[in-house]
């Protein structure tokens, strides 16, 4: 230790000394901890004299105190040990406090400052990215709400209350789709229906035609239904041996079916069946359907056919086909009244029968159900006129069916030549004239019985009819009479053989 060292020194003075010097004593900590804080403000004679509240002058402002220099006591440097001897050095710090009034002490202090932004955050190019990172955020946000809330609508109940039938015309965008369907209550909002629509990659899918929808259908399954094309169906059904002037009139008398027809279709080219169409379709798509059935119906017959046929075009084929389906109405008999014709053919015996006479006579228009064949008909030239002219007509009377033509193209192994009608829409077939003679007698008796009845009931009609309408009896046989007739004819069409009924097939020549 060295002589300047100021511990000694106190040391060596105490030496002389009787009692021991005292070493200095700290304040206690409460003090310290007193003595570190704020020292409290006593107010004078003029802060002693401010008003309260209700009092009639206001409160005087505050006195400012000048500031002080108070020693940090809680700052004090740490003790040192020295040969037992604790010394206490008072910092060197001081820090000045400022004395404020009961007033200023309540008053909340002034917030910090915000800190300075550094020059790399206010760099333009930096601003401009956080402006598109921003805005890309906020828009992924917004369209994932829009998806989430939109594919909940597309797939909620609709608003349809009732099932409806909608008919979406040929040629209609997904737009104004959407809109004819809002417009019907099937959906409650176009905008969402389209872009569902279109998010399904089903825009161009869109289908045509007339559409039941149930009620509360949802759009998705409306875009099901309008994608599948399931839409209501309507039938047109052909008949068998109807001609083509027929079948276009009926096409015509449909009010499903729309657009005109042009020239009427040859005859024998459309094949009988039963149609399905949407509403919306046109006319001329059913013909254009009747052509290519007819064309592969007749193909595929053609091919598989008997090689010895004594026809050698499908031409000939159709033609023979039609008179089969003209002279009966019942499918068991067609392949034998087939083979009659088969075997006129190969020997060479005009095939006289009734329904190329009403061709001749009448073309596709067909006989007026109350015209009976006259002798005179018979005899009447015509390209058609089987009972005149050699072989097959120029071409088919008729549209035949399937029927009629796997009948013809695979007739029954007979050796009839003969039928004439039975009088319950079969016929009786014959190999030799003198059999056929006996059951064309057979009919006519048959055919005069019945006629008598047929007078029988029309007199008895006609009795009561004049009493009723006390008197009008002249009215009442008309109208019995025009109902025999319509009975007579619709039994002519009905077994395509009437004729016979009338004469017996000529001889074979």
């Amino acid at each position: 230790m060295s002589d300047d060292d100021p511990l000694k020194k106190p040391a060596e003075a105490g030496s002389t000394s009787q009692e021991p010097p005292q070493p200095p004593q700290l304040p206690p900590a409460t003090d310290l901890a007193a003595a570190s804080e704020t020292p409290e403000f006593v107010p004078g004679d003029a802060d002693q004299a401010e008003t309260w509240p209700g009092d009639a002058e206001p409160p005087a402002p505050a006195v400012d105190v000048p500031a002080v220099d108070v020693p940090d006591f809680a700052a004090l440097h740490a003790e040192r040990s020295d040969a037992g001897v604790t010394e206490v050095v008072p910092a060197r710090s001081r820090r000045r406090i400022s004395l404020r009034s009961p007033r200023q002490a309540i008053e909340p202090e002034a917030a910090p400052p915000p800190p300075v932004r550094s020059r790399q955050a206010r760099h333009p190019l930096v601003v401009v990215l956080n402006f598109f990172m921003m805005a890309s955020v906020l828009a992924v946000l917004v369209l994932g709400a829009g998806l989430y809330f939109g594919s909940k609508r597309f797939n909620a109940a609709g608003p349809l209350t009732d099932s409806k039938t909608v008919l979406v015309s040929r040629g209609a965008d997904l737009e104004s789709i959407a809109g004819l369907l809002q417009r019907q209550n099937v959906i409650d909002s176009s905008f969402v229906f389209s872009t569902g629509v279109r998010l399904s990659k089903a825009a161009d899918k869109l289908q045509a035609g007339e559409y039941l929808f149930e009620a509360g259908i949802s759009m998705r399954d409306v875009m099901n239904a309008l994608v599948s094309g399931k839409a209501i169906l309507h039938a047109f059904t052909l008949p068998e041996g109807l001609t083509s002037q027929q079948v276009v009139d009926r096409l015509l008398a449909n009010t499903v079916l729309t657009g005109e027809l042009g020239a009427v279709p040859a005859e024998g080219t459309l094949f009988p069946e039963t149609y399905k169409f949407s509403r919306g379709a046109t006319r001329q798509q059913i013909i254009e359907q009747m052509r290519r059935a007819q064309e592969r119906i007749v193909a595929e017959i053609w091919e598989r056919r008997s090689p010895d046929l004594p026809i050698s075009t499908p031409a000939e084929f159709v033609t023979l086909a039609s008179i089969v389906e003209k002279e009966t109405g019942k499918a068991d008999e067609r392949p034998r009244v087939a083979a009659v014709f088969i075997n006129r053919l190969r020997q060479n015996i005009r095939l006289q029968s009734d329904p190329t006479i009403i061709y001749g006579l009448f073309g596709g228009k067909g006989k007026p159900s109350d015209r009976p064949i006259f002798r005179s008909d018979i005899d009447t030239k015509t390209p058609y006129n089987t009972y005149q002219i050699d072989g097959l007509p120029p071409g088919p009377i008729a549209n035949p069916g399937r029927a009629a033509l796997e009948a013809v193209a695979n007739p029954s192994r007979t050796d009839d030549l003969y039928f004439v009608a039975d009088g319950t829409g079969g016929h009786l077939f014959a190999t030799t004239l003198e059999e056929h003679n006996r059951n064309v007698a057979r009919w006519r008796r048959i055919e005069a019985e019945r006629r008598k009845a047929e007078e029988a009931r029309q007199a008895a009609e006609a009795a009561a009819r004049q009493e009723a309408a006390d008197g009008d009896a002249d009215g009442a046989t008309g109208t019995g009479d025009a109902e025999s007739a319509a009975e007579d004819g619709a039994a002519l069409d009905a077994t395509g053989a009437a004729g016979g009924a009338v004469l017996p097939k000529a001889k074979p020549q």
